[in-house]
């Protein structure tokens, strides 16, 4: 039992930079880079302020999602966010991509 604990133990540690790899593809492929990046402010903030800004919020999954299907303006200076449709980005990748942008975008 012991020897399956271990290899089992290592291979989910090492899917962990794939799902961040995975999720920052899909951002990219959804556009959110276009106008966000990690650490900087390019059009809309960077990853990191907005993980900084939810951090500890329990209810930022949803917060970030709604925002992100809805678009809004307002929350980070005058320039809009447009709506993203689940034609866009599915729900599934969505929610990938928030978690993600929750961590700063590692």
């Amino acid at each position: 039992m012991k020897f399956l604990i271990l290899p089992v133990a290592l291979a989910l540690g090492a899917s962990l930079p794939l799902a961040a790899t995975a999720s920052e593809a899909i951002a990219k492929q959804a556009g959110c880079l276009a106008c966000h990046a990690k650490d900087k402010k390019l059009v809309g903030p960077a990853f990191k302020d907005i993980a900084a800004k939810y951090q500890g919020d329990a209810g930022a999954p949803a917060k970030l999602a709604d925002k992100v299907r809805q678009g809004g303006k307002g929350a980070w200076g005058a320039i809009p966010m447009p709506p993203n449709p689940a034609a866009k980005i599915g729900d599934a990748d969505l929610k990938a991509v928030v978690a993600w942008i929750l961590k700063g975008g590692v």
